[in-house]
């Protein structure tokens, strides 16, 4: 049986989905201002270790991933510039044209980290008309209401607004009117906005629509909506109104995912979630990341010291989703020793495949299904090549659970086979460039020789092939 850590009950518990044998799974993806940082990253590949974990389950999956390219303002809190218009006016270009860059960059990553595309990846800026209706319907059943400067949900107007967080939000909702934008209308503080007319602090919004709401002080209720509502209305436009499986990282718990739950259910009167998961932080050398002080690496910045994205990935599935995870430049250097050392034993087993030994796998089952222990399973792999197993079943078994870990086990080149004299000095020439500090040529190299079949890491000992 499948255990899961539900952020809702505070504990794990047996996994039972709303259909046999289905699960149906969103995940809060990025909003797309900046290149995402290893951080975020992480939680995509936390994501991505689950959605794997469900399809070798034999679960059918519907898994939706969205990027939110309107509405997020600088505070979660409704406060501050919109992060897509902040993003347009430093990189001098529209909206659209941040979004389509920065969706394409992040996409590039996820994919040199081998996460599985979601079966949806909406866009806010796609979704208006169904944002628009679940907006009308919560102004209809009396759970929001306008002002001249926006609509808002009125929390006071639901049981259990905090359940998720645990939070004790009454005496901060008689504060009415607090933040950076102050707004008399608005009734409690906690209320929070579902769309944003274009005025007051918005009047030169670069994206705005019509819309049915009403505003003195602007016409056709021009306006844009609330990052929270966003959410809503995609999970219900492709997964119906309540969902198996809520994702994201535990940063959403106390607001956004809180709201989440609040408009949704008053909106859709049922239930939301069953199940809400939430990954813990990345932190560098014991401290937040930080861009200020220059930790707040990409990908790119991974790939130029000489590491492959698949160091990384190996990197973080040493550690459980629910747990903090420190990144030094050391550790990382260590997962790619460790990943160099798996894939030399996996090599030395030769090509031939025998049968999935039915003991291990039962082991790394009873991991995953520990609320996706993959530290756990990743111990199971090291048991496996250690026994006294045929050398062909153990290929075969760890070909099986590589469906979980990623790794592209099935891709490795084995010692025998001999390494063109072309592809020699491809990494000869990359070898030479990491160690000049030309990290950008180092690279470019090795993707050539990946290219060509014969993928090879730089280590501090030297090339090794893949």
């Amino acid at each position: 049986m499948l255990k899961i850590y539900n952020t809702l009950g505070r504990e794990k518990q047996d996994f039972k989905p709303l259909k046999d044998g289905q699960v149906l799974i969103y995940h809060c993806g990025p909003t797309v201002y900046w290149t995402q940082h290893i951080g975020n990253m992480r939680g995509m590949l936390m994501a991505d270790l689950i959605h794997r974990t469900f399809e070798y389950l034999d679960y059918q999956i519907k898994f939706v991933r969205n990027y939110t390219d309107v509405g997020h303002l600088t505070s979660d809190s409704d406060t501050g510039e919109d992060k897509m218009e902040k993003a347009a006016q430093r990189d001098q270009l529209g909206p659209k044209e941040v979004a389509d860059k920065y969706i394409k960059i992040f996409e590039d990553d996820t994919h040199d980290l081998n996460i599985k595309e979601p079966d949806f990846k909406p866009r806010a800026t796609q979704m208006i008309p169904e944002i628009i209706e679940m907006v009308k319907t919560l102004v209809d059943k009396g759970y929001a209401y306008e002002t001249d400067l926006a609509v808002y949900f009125d929390v006071t107007k639901v049981k259990n607004y905090t359940k998720l967080s645990g939070q004790k939000m009454e005496a901060n909702i008689k504060n009415a009117g607090k933040g950076d934008v102050l707004d008399n209308d608005k009734k409690n503080s906690a209320d929070f906005a579902i769309w944003f007319f274009k005025t007051g602090a918005h009047k030169n919004a670069l994206q705005f629509w019509p819309s049915p709401f009403n505003s003195k002080l602007v016409e056709n209720g021009e306006g844009f909506p609330g990052w929270h509502i966003e959410c809503s209305a995609m999970a219900k436009k492709f997964l119906g109104e309540t969902i198996d499986i809520h994702m994201g990282g535990i940063e959403h718990i106390p607001v956004h995912h809180t709201n989440e739950i609040a408009q949704s259910e008053a909106a859709n009167g049922v239930k939301f979630v069953n199940y809400w998961l939430h990954n813990e932080h990345l932190i560098v050398n014991n401290k937040k990341m930080s861009k200020s002080e220059g930790t707040g690496y990409a990908l790119s910045e991974i790939k130029e010291k000489g590491f492959s994205p698949l160091d990384l990935r190996y990197f973080f599935l040493q550690a459980h989703y629910r747990s903090k995870q420190n990144f030094t430049w050391e550790a990382l250097q260590a997962a790619q020793n460790g990943l160099s050392n798996l894939t030399e034993q996996i090599s030395s087993l030769g090509e031939d495949k025998g049968v999935i030994n039915q003991n291990f796998k039962n082991n790394f089952v009873e991991k995953i299904s520990d609320d996706f222990n993959i530290p756990g399973a990743l111990a199971v792999v090291q048991e496996l090549l250690k026994s006294d197993l045929l050398n062909t079943d153990k290929l075969a078994t760890i070909l099986d659970f590589d469906q979980i870990l990623g790794l592209g086990l099935n891709k490795i080149k084995k010692e025998f086979k001999e390494i063109p004299e072309e592809i020699k000095k491809l990494a000869t020439e990359s070898e030479q460039a990491r160690k000049n500090g030309d990290y950008q040529k180092a690279d470019q190299l090795r993707v050539l020789a990946a290219e060509k079949g014969f993928p090879f890491v730089n280590t501090s000992e030297g090339v090794k092939f893949l």
